[in-house]
Protein backbone atom coordinates (compact mmCIF):
# COMPACT_ATOMS: atom_id res chain seq x y z
CA UNK A 1 0.00 0.00 0.00
CA UNK A 2 0.55 -18.52 -7.03
CA UNK A 3 1.59 -28.19 -10.20
CA UNK A 4 0.47 -29.23 -7.06
CA UNK A 5 -1.48 -32.44 -6.57
CA UNK A 6 -5.00 -31.82 -7.01
CA UNK A 7 -7.52 -33.41 -4.96
CA UNK A 8 -4.89 -34.93 -2.36
CA UNK A 9 -2.91 -36.67 -5.26
CA UNK A 10 1.28 -36.42 -5.07
CA UNK A 11 2.87 -35.28 -7.28
CA UNK A 12 5.02 -37.40 -9.67
CA UNK A 13 6.56 -36.45 -13.32
CA UNK A 14 4.20 -36.94 -15.79
CA UNK A 15 4.37 -39.48 -18.20
CA UNK A 16 2.08 -37.54 -20.67
CA UNK A 17 2.56 -34.04 -21.74
CA UNK A 18 -1.23 -32.82 -23.01
CA UNK A 19 -0.64 -30.08 -25.82
CA UNK A 20 -3.27 -27.67 -26.67
CA UNK A 21 -5.95 -28.78 -28.80
CA UNK A 22 -4.98 -30.52 -31.96
CA UNK A 23 -1.50 -31.54 -31.26
CA UNK A 24 -0.72 -35.03 -30.83
CA UNK A 25 -0.09 -35.94 -27.26
CA UNK A 26 3.26 -37.27 -26.45
CA UNK A 27 3.78 -40.65 -24.15
CA UNK A 28 6.49 -42.06 -22.42
CA UNK A 29 6.74 -45.42 -21.60
CA UNK A 30 8.31 -45.07 -18.08
CA UNK A 31 9.53 -42.40 -15.15
CA UNK A 32 13.28 -43.40 -16.39
CA UNK A 33 13.09 -41.87 -19.89
CA UNK A 34 11.26 -38.97 -18.97
CA UNK A 35 14.50 -37.96 -16.38
CA UNK A 36 16.62 -38.18 -19.52
CA UNK A 37 14.77 -34.80 -20.50
CA UNK A 38 16.13 -31.36 -19.51
CA UNK A 39 14.65 -28.25 -18.69
CA UNK A 40 14.36 -27.48 -22.53
CA UNK A 41 11.96 -30.20 -23.19
CA UNK A 42 11.11 -31.58 -25.81
CA UNK A 43 7.30 -30.93 -27.50
CA UNK A 44 5.99 -33.47 -30.00
CA UNK A 45 4.63 -31.38 -33.08
CA UNK A 46 1.73 -33.32 -35.17
CA UNK A 47 3.76 -35.56 -37.19
CA UNK A 48 6.39 -37.89 -34.88
CA UNK A 49 9.21 -36.12 -35.52
CA UNK A 50 10.68 -34.05 -32.32
CA UNK A 51 12.49 -30.55 -32.05
CA UNK A 52 14.39 -29.32 -29.12
CA UNK A 53 12.53 -26.11 -27.79
CA UNK A 54 13.55 -23.65 -25.36
CA UNK A 55 12.23 -22.92 -21.79
CA UNK A 56 11.63 -19.67 -23.34
CA UNK A 57 8.92 -18.83 -25.97
CA UNK A 58 11.08 -15.55 -27.52
CA UNK A 59 14.49 -13.53 -26.97
CA UNK A 60 15.75 -12.87 -23.47
CA UNK A 61 14.82 -9.60 -23.99
CA UNK A 62 11.48 -9.78 -25.38
CA UNK A 63 10.48 -12.12 -22.39
CA UNK A 64 11.82 -9.73 -19.38
CA UNK A 65 10.06 -6.95 -21.23
CA UNK A 66 6.83 -8.74 -21.82
CA UNK A 67 6.62 -9.59 -17.86
CA UNK A 68 7.80 -6.11 -17.06
CA UNK A 69 4.61 -4.99 -18.98
CA UNK A 70 2.12 -7.44 -17.45
CA UNK A 71 3.63 -6.65 -14.11
CA UNK A 72 2.76 -3.40 -14.76
CA UNK A 73 -1.29 -4.07 -14.42
CA UNK A 74 -0.08 -5.43 -10.64
CA UNK A 75 1.42 -2.21 -9.80
CA UNK A 76 -0.81 0.40 -11.25
CA UNK A 77 -3.50 -1.47 -9.67
CA UNK A 78 -2.30 -1.30 -6.04
CA UNK A 79 -0.71 2.10 -7.28
CA UNK A 80 -3.82 3.35 -7.83
CA UNK A 81 -5.31 2.14 -4.26
CA UNK A 82 -2.79 3.35 -2.15
CA UNK A 83 -2.12 6.78 -3.52
CA UNK A 84 -5.16 7.90 -3.29
CA UNK A 85 -5.93 6.48 0.18
CA UNK A 86 -2.98 8.93 1.00
CA UNK A 87 -4.41 11.95 -0.78
CA UNK A 88 -8.21 11.39 0.38
CA UNK A 89 -8.87 14.62 2.63
CA UNK A 90 -7.17 16.77 0.64
CA UNK A 91 -9.51 15.62 -2.48
CA UNK A 92 -12.37 16.22 -0.11
CA UNK A 93 -11.20 19.98 0.62
CA UNK A 94 -11.35 21.37 -2.95
CA UNK A 95 -14.23 19.16 -4.37
CA UNK A 96 -16.13 20.02 -1.29
CA UNK A 97 -16.77 16.15 -0.25
CA UNK A 98 -18.51 15.72 3.29
CA UNK A 99 -15.90 12.99 5.55
CA UNK A 100 -19.07 10.79 5.46
CA UNK A 101 -18.92 10.03 1.82
CA UNK A 102 -15.09 10.55 0.99
CA UNK A 103 -14.58 7.02 1.42
CA UNK A 104 -16.83 6.50 -1.65
CA UNK A 105 -13.80 7.83 -4.00
CA UNK A 106 -11.85 4.65 -3.05
CA UNK A 107 -15.03 2.44 -2.76
CA UNK A 108 -16.14 3.36 -6.55
CA UNK A 109 -12.70 1.82 -7.99
CA UNK A 110 -13.15 -1.31 -5.47
CA UNK A 111 -16.49 -2.10 -6.49
CA UNK A 112 -16.39 -2.04 -10.37
CA UNK A 113 -12.75 -3.69 -10.24
CA UNK A 114 -13.96 -6.95 -7.82
CA UNK A 115 -17.18 -7.21 -9.68
CA UNK A 116 -16.16 -7.15 -13.13
CA UNK A 117 -13.10 -9.71 -12.59
CA UNK A 118 -14.89 -12.88 -13.53
CA UNK A 119 -16.69 -11.20 -16.80
CA UNK A 120 -13.30 -9.71 -18.32
CA UNK A 121 -11.47 -12.47 -17.74
CA UNK A 122 -13.51 -14.78 -19.58
CA UNK A 123 -14.01 -12.40 -22.32
CA UNK A 124 -9.89 -12.02 -22.37
CA UNK A 125 -9.95 -16.28 -22.60
CA UNK A 126 -12.38 -16.13 -25.68
CA UNK A 127 -11.41 -12.97 -27.81
CA UNK A 128 -8.04 -12.66 -27.28
CA UNK A 129 -6.06 -12.01 -23.94
CA UNK A 130 -3.73 -9.63 -25.53
CA UNK A 131 -6.58 -7.11 -26.95
CA UNK A 132 -7.83 -7.39 -23.67
CA UNK A 133 -5.08 -6.03 -22.00
CA UNK A 134 -4.30 -3.16 -24.14
CA UNK A 135 -8.23 -2.04 -24.45
CA UNK A 136 -7.64 -2.42 -20.45
CA UNK A 137 -4.59 -0.46 -19.91
CA UNK A 138 -5.75 2.30 -22.36
CA UNK A 139 -8.61 2.43 -20.52
CA UNK A 140 -7.82 2.61 -16.99
CA UNK A 141 -5.19 5.63 -18.41
CA UNK A 142 -7.75 7.91 -20.33
CA UNK A 143 -10.00 7.35 -17.32
CA UNK A 144 -6.87 8.46 -14.53
CA UNK A 145 -5.92 11.54 -16.89
CA UNK A 146 -9.91 13.00 -16.95
CA UNK A 147 -9.95 12.20 -13.05
CA UNK A 148 -8.34 15.39 -11.91
CA UNK A 149 -9.79 18.09 -14.16
CA UNK A 150 -13.57 16.75 -13.02
CA UNK A 151 -15.41 19.61 -10.94
CA UNK A 152 -17.74 17.75 -9.15
CA UNK A 153 -17.85 14.70 -6.69
CA UNK A 154 -20.61 12.45 -8.93
CA UNK A 155 -18.62 12.63 -11.62
CA UNK A 156 -15.38 12.12 -9.48
CA UNK A 157 -16.37 9.11 -8.12
CA UNK A 158 -18.21 7.88 -11.57
CA UNK A 159 -14.70 7.65 -13.62
CA UNK A 160 -13.04 6.22 -10.19
CA UNK A 161 -15.61 3.37 -11.06
CA UNK A 162 -14.60 3.76 -14.65
CA UNK A 163 -10.93 3.06 -13.43
CA UNK A 164 -12.12 0.26 -11.54
CA UNK A 165 -13.38 -1.32 -15.23
CA UNK A 166 -9.98 -1.41 -16.71
CA UNK A 167 -8.13 -2.63 -13.77
CA UNK A 168 -10.57 -5.49 -13.94
CA UNK A 169 -9.53 -6.23 -17.15
CA UNK A 170 -5.62 -6.11 -17.46
CA UNK A 171 -5.13 -7.63 -14.05
CA UNK A 172 -6.31 -10.94 -14.53
CA UNK A 173 -5.80 -10.88 -18.01
CA UNK A 174 -2.02 -10.15 -17.02
CA UNK A 175 -1.52 -13.45 -15.00
CA UNK A 176 -3.73 -15.39 -18.27
CA UNK A 177 -0.83 -13.79 -20.46
CA UNK A 178 1.74 -15.27 -18.39
CA UNK A 179 0.16 -18.52 -18.15
CA UNK A 180 -0.05 -19.17 -21.40
CA UNK A 181 3.03 -18.02 -22.74
CA UNK A 182 5.75 -19.50 -20.24
CA UNK A 183 5.92 -23.38 -20.01
CA UNK A 184 6.76 -24.75 -16.75
CA UNK A 185 9.88 -24.81 -15.51
CA UNK A 186 12.31 -21.94 -14.16
CA UNK A 187 11.02 -19.28 -16.83
CA UNK A 188 7.66 -19.52 -15.65
CA UNK A 189 8.56 -19.02 -11.83
CA UNK A 190 10.40 -15.96 -12.33
CA UNK A 191 7.89 -14.65 -14.24
CA UNK A 192 4.59 -14.89 -11.55
CA UNK A 193 7.45 -13.82 -9.04
CA UNK A 194 8.12 -10.70 -10.56
CA UNK A 195 4.32 -10.20 -11.24
CA UNK A 196 3.40 -10.39 -7.72
CA UNK A 197 5.99 -8.57 -6.35
CA UNK A 198 4.09 -5.62 -8.68
CA UNK A 199 1.75 -6.04 -5.93
CA UNK A 200 3.51 -4.47 -2.74
CA UNK A 201 6.30 -2.51 -5.03
CA UNK A 202 3.36 -0.07 -6.27
CA UNK A 203 1.82 0.48 -2.69
CA UNK A 204 5.07 1.76 -1.72
CA UNK A 205 5.36 3.83 -4.74
CA UNK A 206 1.54 4.81 -4.53
CA UNK A 207 2.70 6.03 -0.81
CA UNK A 208 5.87 8.06 -1.86
CA UNK A 209 4.38 9.10 -5.24
CA UNK A 210 1.47 10.59 -3.25
CA UNK A 211 3.12 11.60 -0.07
CA UNK A 212 6.06 14.02 -2.06
CA UNK A 213 3.01 15.17 -4.71
CA UNK A 214 0.61 16.21 -1.74
CA UNK A 215 3.32 18.42 -0.02
CA UNK A 216 4.78 20.04 -2.31
CA UNK A 217 2.13 20.60 -5.36
CA UNK A 218 -1.01 19.69 -6.19
CA UNK A 219 -2.95 16.18 -5.76
CA UNK A 220 -4.33 16.59 -9.66
CA UNK A 221 -0.33 15.66 -10.41
CA UNK A 222 -0.96 12.27 -8.67
CA UNK A 223 -3.99 11.36 -11.13
CA UNK A 224 -1.74 12.38 -14.23
CA UNK A 225 1.32 10.61 -13.52
CA UNK A 226 -0.80 7.65 -12.73
CA UNK A 227 -2.45 7.65 -16.61
CA UNK A 228 0.62 8.55 -18.07
CA UNK A 229 2.62 5.74 -16.47
CA UNK A 230 -1.11 3.46 -17.65
CA UNK A 231 -0.10 4.83 -21.56
CA UNK A 232 3.57 3.95 -21.22
CA UNK A 233 1.99 -0.20 -20.14
CA UNK A 234 -0.61 0.37 -22.93
CA UNK A 235 2.47 1.30 -25.61
CA UNK A 236 4.51 -1.41 -24.17
CA UNK A 237 1.73 -3.91 -24.44
CA UNK A 238 0.95 -3.26 -28.52
CA UNK A 239 5.01 -3.38 -29.68
CA UNK A 240 5.50 -6.63 -26.94
CA UNK A 241 2.70 -8.71 -26.59
CA UNK A 242 2.88 -11.32 -29.14
CA UNK A 243 -0.78 -11.56 -31.49
CA UNK A 244 -2.40 -14.74 -30.24
CA UNK A 245 -2.63 -17.59 -32.46
CA UNK A 246 -5.84 -18.92 -31.73
CA UNK A 247 -8.95 -16.83 -30.10
CA UNK A 248 -11.35 -19.86 -29.22
CA UNK A 249 -10.06 -23.46 -27.43
CA UNK A 250 -13.66 -24.92 -27.29
CA UNK A 251 -14.16 -27.14 -29.78
CA UNK A 252 -17.59 -26.21 -31.42
CA UNK A 253 -18.01 -22.85 -29.60
CA UNK A 254 -18.17 -19.81 -31.60
CA UNK A 255 -17.17 -16.38 -30.43
CA UNK A 256 -20.83 -15.64 -31.16
CA UNK A 257 -22.44 -17.50 -28.55
CA UNK A 258 -19.72 -18.50 -26.11
CA UNK A 259 -20.02 -15.44 -23.16
CA UNK A 260 -22.72 -16.90 -20.95
CA UNK A 261 -24.72 -13.26 -20.69
CA UNK A 262 -27.19 -14.41 -17.97
CA UNK A 263 -24.07 -15.97 -15.92
CA UNK A 264 -22.35 -12.49 -16.17
CA UNK A 265 -25.24 -10.75 -15.15
CA UNK A 266 -25.70 -12.69 -12.23
CA UNK A 267 -22.39 -12.81 -10.56
CA UNK A 268 -21.44 -9.54 -11.33
CA UNK A 269 -25.16 -8.29 -9.41
CA UNK A 270 -24.17 -10.71 -7.20
CA UNK A 271 -20.92 -9.30 -6.14
CA UNK A 272 -22.01 -6.22 -6.57
CA UNK A 273 -24.39 -6.46 -3.97
CA UNK A 274 -22.15 -8.13 -1.69
CA UNK A 275 -19.22 -5.45 -1.84
CA UNK A 276 -21.63 -2.42 -1.74
CA UNK A 277 -23.43 -3.56 1.52
CA UNK A 278 -20.07 -4.59 3.12
CA UNK A 279 -18.73 -1.48 2.03
CA UNK A 280 -21.42 0.67 3.78
CA UNK A 281 -22.08 -1.41 6.24
CA UNK A 282 -19.76 0.16 8.97
CA UNK A 283 -20.89 3.88 7.18
CA UNK A 284 -24.30 3.25 7.59
CA UNK A 285 -24.44 0.71 10.52
CA UNK A 286 -25.15 -2.48 10.51
CA UNK A 287 -28.76 -1.93 11.63
CA UNK A 288 -29.86 -0.44 8.49
CA UNK A 289 -32.67 -2.62 6.91
CA UNK A 290 -31.18 -2.42 3.31
CA UNK A 291 -27.63 -3.70 4.46
CA UNK A 292 -29.08 -7.74 5.11
CA UNK A 293 -31.34 -7.23 2.40
CA UNK A 294 -28.80 -6.45 0.22
CA UNK A 295 -26.50 -8.87 1.33
CA UNK A 296 -29.42 -12.16 1.15
CA UNK A 297 -29.71 -10.67 -2.38
CA UNK A 298 -26.03 -11.24 -3.43
CA UNK A 299 -26.42 -14.79 -1.63
CA UNK A 300 -29.13 -15.55 -3.67
CA UNK A 301 -27.41 -14.13 -6.71
CA UNK A 302 -24.33 -16.19 -6.77
CA UNK A 303 -26.18 -19.19 -5.55
CA UNK A 304 -28.38 -19.30 -8.71
CA UNK A 305 -24.99 -18.57 -10.29
CA UNK A 306 -23.32 -21.34 -9.24
CA UNK A 307 -26.59 -23.70 -10.09
CA UNK A 308 -26.54 -21.89 -13.69
CA UNK A 309 -22.94 -22.94 -14.35
CA UNK A 310 -23.46 -26.23 -13.36
CA UNK A 311 -26.06 -26.94 -15.67
CA UNK A 312 -24.31 -25.10 -18.74
CA UNK A 313 -21.44 -27.40 -17.68
CA UNK A 314 -23.38 -30.76 -18.03
CA UNK A 315 -25.60 -29.90 -20.83
CA UNK A 316 -22.27 -28.22 -22.89
CA UNK A 317 -25.65 -25.72 -24.50
CA UNK A 318 -23.30 -22.96 -24.00
CA UNK A 319 -19.64 -22.45 -22.27
CA UNK A 320 -20.07 -21.25 -18.53
CA UNK A 321 -18.37 -18.46 -17.16
CA UNK A 322 -16.64 -20.74 -14.65
CA UNK A 323 -16.96 -24.30 -14.79
CA UNK A 324 -18.01 -25.19 -11.28
CA UNK A 325 -16.16 -29.12 -11.48
CA UNK A 326 -13.09 -27.38 -10.57
CA UNK A 327 -13.87 -27.11 -6.99
CA UNK A 328 -14.53 -30.63 -6.86
CA UNK A 329 -10.90 -30.34 -6.34
CA UNK A 330 -10.00 -30.10 -2.41
CA UNK A 331 -6.66 -28.47 -2.92
CA UNK A 332 -8.59 -26.11 -5.29
CA UNK A 333 -11.07 -24.92 -3.29
CA UNK A 334 -8.44 -24.83 -0.56
CA UNK A 335 -6.57 -22.70 -2.17
CA UNK A 336 -9.26 -20.12 -3.16
CA UNK A 337 -9.79 -20.31 0.26
CA UNK A 338 -6.67 -19.44 1.19
CA UNK A 339 -6.60 -16.69 -0.92
CA UNK A 340 -10.02 -15.19 0.40
CA UNK A 341 -8.01 -15.42 3.92
CA UNK A 342 -4.86 -14.48 3.47
CA UNK A 343 -5.38 -11.62 1.27
CA UNK A 344 -7.63 -10.51 4.10
CA UNK A 345 -5.29 -10.78 6.61
CA UNK A 346 -2.59 -8.96 4.68
CA UNK A 347 -4.28 -5.92 3.39
CA UNK A 348 -5.81 -5.53 6.97
CA UNK A 349 -2.60 -5.75 8.40
CA UNK A 350 -1.68 -2.94 6.31
CA UNK A 351 -4.77 -0.90 6.62
CA UNK A 352 -4.49 -0.76 10.07
CA UNK A 353 -0.91 -0.24 10.62
CA UNK A 354 -1.31 2.65 8.30
CA UNK A 355 -4.37 4.11 10.89
CA UNK A 356 -2.00 3.42 13.91
CA UNK A 357 1.00 5.86 12.28
CA UNK A 358 -1.33 8.66 10.89
CA UNK A 359 -4.29 8.72 12.93
CA UNK A 360 -3.08 7.41 16.62
CA UNK A 361 0.39 8.48 16.68
CA UNK A 362 -0.30 11.17 13.98
CA UNK A 363 2.50 11.29 11.94
CA UNK A 364 2.85 13.03 8.63
CA UNK A 365 1.89 11.17 5.12
CA UNK A 366 5.14 11.68 4.61
CA UNK A 367 6.56 10.19 7.89
CA UNK A 368 3.81 7.41 7.52
CA UNK A 369 5.04 6.89 4.05
CA UNK A 370 8.64 6.21 4.71
CA UNK A 371 7.30 3.51 7.54
CA UNK A 372 6.16 1.44 4.81
CA UNK A 373 9.41 1.89 2.53
CA UNK A 374 10.84 -1.40 3.55
CA UNK A 375 8.00 -3.27 2.17
CA UNK A 376 8.93 -2.39 -1.61
CA UNK A 377 12.46 -3.30 -1.07
CA UNK A 378 11.99 -6.43 0.37
CA UNK A 379 9.09 -7.61 -1.64
CA UNK A 380 12.26 -6.91 -4.77
CA UNK A 381 14.51 -9.41 -2.59
CA UNK A 382 11.45 -12.13 -1.84
CA UNK A 383 10.61 -11.85 -5.55
CA UNK A 384 14.11 -12.76 -6.52
CA UNK A 385 14.29 -15.48 -3.45
CA UNK A 386 11.02 -16.77 -4.38
CA UNK A 387 11.14 -17.41 -7.99
CA UNK A 388 14.20 -19.99 -6.93
CA UNK A 389 12.41 -21.52 -4.06
CA UNK A 390 9.68 -22.74 -6.34
CA UNK A 391 11.29 -25.00 -8.19
CA UNK A 392 13.12 -26.69 -5.07
CA UNK A 393 10.56 -26.01 -1.96
CA UNK A 394 7.19 -28.05 -1.84
CA UNK A 395 3.76 -25.94 -2.25
CA UNK A 396 2.55 -26.93 1.12
CA UNK A 397 6.04 -25.01 2.96
CA UNK A 398 6.07 -22.10 0.69
CA UNK A 399 2.13 -21.21 1.65
CA UNK A 400 2.80 -22.39 5.15
CA UNK A 401 5.85 -19.59 5.79
CA UNK A 402 4.07 -17.36 3.76
CA UNK A 403 0.92 -17.09 6.08
CA UNK A 404 2.39 -17.92 9.11
CA UNK A 405 4.77 -14.68 8.56
CA UNK A 406 1.34 -12.71 8.06
CA UNK A 407 0.14 -13.62 10.97
CA UNK A 408 3.27 -13.07 13.16
CA UNK A 409 3.37 -8.93 11.44
CA UNK A 410 -0.22 -8.84 12.64
CA UNK A 411 0.89 -10.53 16.23
CA UNK A 412 3.42 -7.19 16.57
CA UNK A 413 0.80 -4.40 15.89
CA UNK A 414 -1.93 -6.64 18.23
CA UNK A 415 0.57 -7.35 21.36
CA UNK A 416 0.43 -4.99 24.17
CA UNK A 417 3.77 -3.52 23.23
CA UNK A 418 4.08 0.53 24.53
CA UNK A 419 3.09 2.55 21.51
CA UNK A 420 6.06 5.09 22.02
CA UNK A 421 8.32 2.16 21.44
CA UNK A 422 10.52 2.65 18.60
CA UNK A 423 9.46 1.75 14.95
CA UNK A 424 12.25 -0.82 14.77
CA UNK A 425 11.32 -2.52 17.63
CA UNK A 426 8.53 -3.49 16.37
CA UNK A 427 7.25 -2.12 13.09
CA UNK A 428 9.84 -2.97 10.69
CA UNK A 429 9.65 -6.52 11.59
CA UNK A 430 6.45 -6.05 11.17
CA UNK A 431 6.81 -4.92 7.09
CA UNK A 432 9.42 -7.49 6.35
CA UNK A 433 7.67 -10.49 7.59
CA UNK A 434 4.09 -9.31 5.99
CA UNK A 435 5.61 -8.71 2.75
CA UNK A 436 7.44 -11.58 2.88
CA UNK A 437 4.93 -13.95 3.74
CA UNK A 438 2.78 -11.89 0.43
CA UNK A 439 5.27 -12.38 -2.19
CA UNK A 440 5.78 -16.11 -0.68
CA UNK A 441 2.16 -16.85 -0.70
CA UNK A 442 0.98 -15.36 -3.55
CA UNK A 443 2.89 -16.30 -6.63
CA UNK A 444 2.89 -20.37 -4.85
CA UNK A 445 -1.36 -19.48 -5.37
CA UNK A 446 -1.40 -17.71 -8.74
CA UNK A 447 1.08 -20.23 -10.23
CA UNK A 448 -1.09 -23.31 -8.37
CA UNK A 449 -4.18 -21.89 -10.03
CA UNK A 450 -2.24 -21.76 -13.60
CA UNK A 451 -1.34 -24.81 -13.81
CA UNK A 452 -4.54 -26.44 -12.81
CA UNK A 453 -6.36 -24.92 -15.12
CA UNK A 454 -6.37 -25.64 -19.01
CA UNK A 455 -5.11 -23.14 -21.67
CA UNK A 456 -8.53 -21.75 -22.33
CA UNK A 457 -8.82 -21.10 -18.73
CA UNK A 458 -5.72 -18.75 -17.72
CA UNK A 459 -7.47 -15.39 -17.83
CA UNK A 460 -10.55 -16.76 -15.71
CA UNK A 461 -7.77 -18.30 -13.25
CA UNK A 462 -6.42 -14.88 -12.65
CA UNK A 463 -9.54 -13.28 -12.12
CA UNK A 464 -10.80 -15.85 -10.09
CA UNK A 465 -8.02 -15.69 -7.73
CA UNK A 466 -8.44 -12.25 -7.94
CA UNK A 467 -11.92 -12.06 -6.84
CA UNK A 468 -11.54 -14.49 -3.56
CA UNK A 469 -8.91 -11.87 -2.25
CA UNK A 470 -11.42 -8.54 -3.32
CA UNK A 471 -14.42 -10.56 -1.54
CA UNK A 472 -11.68 -12.26 1.29
CA UNK A 473 -10.71 -8.18 1.70
CA UNK A 474 -14.13 -6.99 2.12
CA UNK A 475 -15.62 -9.46 4.82
CA UNK A 476 -12.20 -9.11 6.60
CA UNK A 477 -12.20 -5.46 6.96
CA UNK A 478 -16.11 -5.18 7.47
CA UNK A 479 -15.42 -7.45 10.58
CA UNK A 480 -12.14 -5.79 11.71
CA UNK A 481 -13.97 -2.27 10.99
CA UNK A 482 -16.83 -3.58 13.36
CA UNK A 483 -14.54 -4.93 16.35
CA UNK A 484 -12.75 -1.77 16.69
CA UNK A 485 -15.24 0.25 17.00
CA UNK A 486 -17.07 -1.72 19.57
CA UNK A 487 -14.07 -2.43 20.93
CA UNK A 488 -13.30 1.91 21.65
CA UNK A 489 -17.19 1.89 22.05
CA UNK A 490 -16.43 -0.11 25.36
CA UNK A 491 -13.74 1.61 26.89
CA UNK A 492 -15.30 5.08 25.93
CA UNK A 493 -18.56 3.51 27.59
CA UNK A 494 -20.79 4.73 24.78
CA UNK A 495 -23.12 2.84 23.01
CA UNK A 496 -21.25 1.71 19.28
CA UNK A 497 -23.07 4.53 17.09
CA UNK A 498 -21.24 7.00 19.25
CA UNK A 499 -17.73 5.32 19.56
CA UNK A 500 -16.33 7.88 17.28
CA UNK A 501 -13.16 8.57 15.18
CA UNK A 502 -9.78 7.26 15.96
CA UNK A 503 -7.60 9.96 18.49
CA UNK A 504 -4.52 10.85 18.81
CA UNK A 505 -2.32 9.02 21.84
CA UNK A 506 -6.13 7.76 23.39
CA UNK A 507 -6.25 4.75 25.39
CA UNK A 508 -9.46 3.48 23.82
CA UNK A 509 -8.36 4.36 19.94
CA UNK A 510 -5.07 2.16 20.70
CA UNK A 511 -7.31 -0.60 22.09
CA UNK A 512 -9.52 -0.94 18.97
CA UNK A 513 -7.06 -0.85 16.62
CA UNK A 514 -4.87 -3.53 18.80
CA UNK A 515 -8.42 -5.37 18.79
CA UNK A 516 -8.90 -5.23 14.63
CA UNK A 517 -4.87 -6.62 14.43
CA UNK A 518 -6.04 -9.89 16.60
CA UNK A 519 -8.47 -10.24 13.79
CA UNK A 520 -6.21 -9.57 11.24
CA UNK A 521 -3.96 -12.38 12.87
CA UNK A 522 -6.71 -15.00 13.44
CA UNK A 523 -7.43 -14.27 9.32
CA UNK A 524 -3.79 -15.28 9.08
CA UNK A 525 -4.07 -18.52 11.16
CA UNK A 526 -6.90 -19.57 9.66
CA UNK A 527 -4.96 -19.53 6.41
CA UNK A 528 -1.80 -21.40 7.78
CA UNK A 529 -4.14 -24.25 9.23
CA UNK A 530 -6.17 -25.10 6.09
CA UNK A 531 -2.59 -25.30 4.28
CA UNK A 532 -1.76 -27.39 6.90
CA UNK A 533 -4.23 -29.19 6.49
CA UNK A 534 -5.00 -29.50 2.14
CA UNK A 535 -1.65 -29.07 1.15
CA UNK A 536 0.62 -31.71 3.24
CA UNK A 537 2.13 -33.98 0.77
CA UNK A 538 1.42 -31.89 -2.21
CA UNK A 539 4.48 -31.75 -4.99
CA UNK A 540 6.92 -28.64 -6.00
CA UNK A 541 5.05 -26.24 -7.91
CA UNK A 542 7.58 -25.24 -10.20
CA UNK A 543 9.31 -27.95 -10.78
CA UNK A 544 10.24 -27.88 -14.81
CA UNK A 545 9.12 -31.32 -15.14
CA UNK A 546 6.00 -31.04 -13.70
CA UNK A 547 3.28 -30.57 -16.36
CA UNK A 548 -0.52 -30.29 -15.37
CA UNK A 549 -2.90 -32.87 -17.22
CA UNK A 550 -4.79 -30.50 -19.27
CA UNK A 551 -8.36 -30.72 -20.32
CA UNK A 552 -8.82 -31.85 -23.71
CA UNK A 553 -11.86 -30.14 -25.55
CA UNK A 554 -14.51 -32.55 -24.65
CA UNK A 555 -13.08 -32.83 -20.59
CA UNK A 556 -11.63 -35.54 -20.76
CA UNK A 557 -10.21 -36.12 -17.33
CA UNK A 558 -6.56 -37.71 -17.20
CA UNK A 559 -6.55 -39.66 -14.17
CA UNK A 560 -3.02 -39.33 -11.86
CA UNK A 561 -2.38 -43.08 -11.79
CA UNK A 562 -2.47 -43.61 -15.36
CA UNK A 563 0.15 -40.84 -16.39
CA UNK A 564 1.62 -39.91 -13.38
CA UNK A 565 0.52 -36.80 -13.55
CA UNK A 566 -2.10 -34.27 -11.91
CA UNK A 567 -5.62 -36.05 -10.88
CA UNK A 568 -8.37 -33.63 -11.02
Amino acid sequence: MATPAIGGAEITPPREYHQTAGEKIQARADDSELSDLTDNTVAQETHDDEAPKSDLPFSKARCIALVATVTGASFLNTLSGQAVVIILPTIGRDLGIPDTRLQWIVSAYSLTFGCFLLLWGRIADIYGKRRMFIWGSAWFAMTMLVNPFLPNEIAFDLFRGLSGLGAAANVPTAIGILGTTFRPGKAKNYAFSCYSAGAPIGAVFGNLLAGFVSEYTSWKWVFVIMGLLAVIVTVAAFFILPPPNHTLHDEGVTAKNSVDWLGAGLVTAGLLALLFALTQGNVVGWRTPWIPVLIVVSIILVTLFVFWQRHLEKTKKRAPIMKVSIFHSTQFSAAMAIMALFFSSFNGLLVYATYFYQDFQGLSTLQTTLRFLPTGIMGVITALVVSQLLARVPTYLLLAVGTFCVSISSILFAAPIPPETTYWAFGFPAMILSVFGADTTWPSLILFTSHSLPQSDQALGGALVNSMGQVGRAIGLAVATAIQTAVMARERGVDVEDAGPVVPWDSASLEGLRAAEWWNFALGCAAFIVVLVAFRGSGVIGKAGVVKAQRRPADTIVDSQADGGVKV
